[in-house]
């Protein structure tokens, strides 16, 4: 099922097109998933070189049976007063999760943000994810740092302490967005300037043409889109303002 654990069925498709020639991307496509995804997958399987599916299969069950008996029952998320369900927000959170990692997000990169995601402040220590996550510091301090570098989360010192702790805002996604417009803007004009090389008239020359049409339109799009959201954004922290009547 796209979007799930891959099943006994997803990895014979992957040896086999492994075995064609077939890339990351391509077979992914295939199987509705990440390119990402088949990537883990085989690296951590024997390779692309070494890949069986049966053997990854295995494999994969023996990790899960450790994992389920390594790791003890995660600790109540904290009360703040809200008389919300614990249940329902530990569900949410796992699922939140998975849909971190479905998108390409390292498994434990996506644990620590969707940890601080549901957190009300928005912010918690590396002691504090240490506890609600039951890993290693060292496992959330490379978490920390791909974040960090993906612009996902910021560090922070603790008032009158020497600690740190990460913290993340409401811009998390517009900042995700305008990086990837970034790239797309990258990506139009190289599409340009290859249309004028080849031609726009043969057909090579055309399709690029076509594609900077495309993304010039994604990147317009985009940019009304975050511009109409920071206004909404201001208007909500102004307030409602009170009319005069002269």
């Amino acid at each position: 099922m796209p979007g799930g654990r891959l099943t006994g069925q997803d990895r014979q498709h992957i040896a086999a097109w492994l075995a064609e020639g077939l890339g990351y991307a391509e077979i992914g496509r295939r199987l509705g998933r990440p390119a990402s995804t088949v990537m883990r997958e085989v690296t951590r399987n024997g390779g692309p070189d070494d890949y069986g599916a049966d053997r990854a299969d295995e494999a994969t069950r023996h990790r899960a049976r450790r994992q389920k008996q390594a790791q003890p029952p995660a600790p109540p998320i904290p009360d703040t007063g809200h008389g919300r369900d614990p249940q329902a927000v530990r569900d949410f959170t796992e699922s939140y999760t998975a849909l971190l990692v479905q998108q390409g997000l390292p498994r434990m990169e996506a644990r620590v943000l969707a940890c601080l995601y549901i957190t009300d402040s928005g912010t918690l220590t590396a002691a504090d994810l240490v506890q609600r996550l039951r890993v290693s510091a060292a496992s959330i301090s490379h978490a920390v740092a791909f974040l960090e570098q993906q612009g996902m989360l910021k560090r922070e010192r603790v008032p009158g302490a020497r600690r740190e702790r990460y913290v993340i805002d409401d811009e998390i996604w517009l900042r995700s967005i305008l990086a990837a417009l970034q790239m797309n803007d990258a990506l139009a004009t190289a599409s340009q300037r290859g249309a004028e090389i080849l031609g726009a008239a043969t057909p090579a020359g055309a399709r690029f043409e076509s594609s900077a049409a495309l993304l010039l339109l994604v990147t317009e799009a985009f940019h009304q889109v975050v511009e109409q959201w920071r206004q909404g954004q201001a208007a909500t922290r102004s307030g409602p303002t009170e009319r005069v009547v002269s």
